[in-house]
């Protein structure tokens, strides 16, 4: 199967560290297909960047039509996740939603950790977005700036498990989830020093989307995730404004079904 991981961030080096991640944890015969955002932010850290990532996430979708059988949006928070999954027929996997998910099957509460203060108002949001603070034990945050988004889980590492081990004493937390796209892989190294289960959330997207292709769900009819109605668009890249008007790719100039 093929797996499209999709970075609606603009930095290159982070895409590098998803694709480490999510190759070391795919089953054999798993492809994945990176795509990295040529338009936005270097990294998504607010509610407005998210927003803005949201609706490249859309059209980086769109542009990859039916040449993938899932989809991973890499980006802790989820930006554009329930959009696409009213648009699109495949799978679409959201890190935060995935690293939840499984932490709910390890443990009663989790903890989410990472990097930046700003993050922590758009994550908690995103907790309550999927229907999970009762399972949230807290967001806990480092203070102050990094050198490099493309470095910062080295830089940081010794903080970040500090960080997580006071969740598990002082917060209860049964599982941790190290977040943040730039994070990915970090969880492997760091997993021995921490004293409960610490959740990658590359691995467990693409473990995830791997099981949903197995499945075969179909496409929603009806309910909320129904394929909207088709609709018009103005100034809309071109293959994202074929999937809203409901024509085929091979109507699109230049492109093929």
């Amino acid at each position: 199967m093929k797996i499209l991981l999709l970075n609606p961030n603009t930095t290159t080096a982070v895409t590098d560290l998803l694709y480490a991640a999510g190759a070391k944890a795919a089953s054999p015969g798993t492809e994945l297909v990176v795509a990295t955002a040529e338009r936005g932010v270097p990294y998504i850290a607010t509610r407005a960047e998210a927003q803005i990532g949201g609706a490249i996430a859309l059209e980086m979708l769109a542009a990859a039509g039916s040449s993938v059988d899932a989809a991973i949006i890499a980006a802790f928070g989820d930006p554009g996740l329930f959009g696409a999954r009213e648009l699109f027929d495949i799978p679409v996997i959201g890190l935060a939603e995935a690293a939840m998910l499984t932490a709910c099957m390890l443990g009663r509460r989790f903890s989410i950790v990472t990097f930046a203060r700003a993050l922590a108002p758009w994550y908690q949001e995103c907790v309550t977005m999927h229907g999970l603070d009762a399972r949230c034990a807290g967001i806990r945050t480092l203070d102050g700036t990094f050198q490099s988004i493309s470095n910062v889980q080295a830089e940081k590492e010794d903080l970040l498990v500090t960080l997580a081990n006071r969740a598990v004493e002082q917060d209860a937390a049964d599982v941790i989830i190290l977040s943040g796209a730039p994070l990915a892989g970090l969880a492997d190294k760091v997993s021995h020093r921490i004293p409960v289960p610490v959740i990658d959330p590359t691995a467990a997207a693409v473990r995830q989307a791997e099981t949903l292709v197995a499945l075969k769900p179909r496409k929603a009819v009806a309910g909320t995730f129904r394929r909207p109605d088709p609709k018009p668009t103005v100034g809309l890249a071109e293959p994202l404004a074929a999937v809203i008007e409901h024509r085929r790719r091979s109507d699109v100039k230049g492109e093929t079904h």
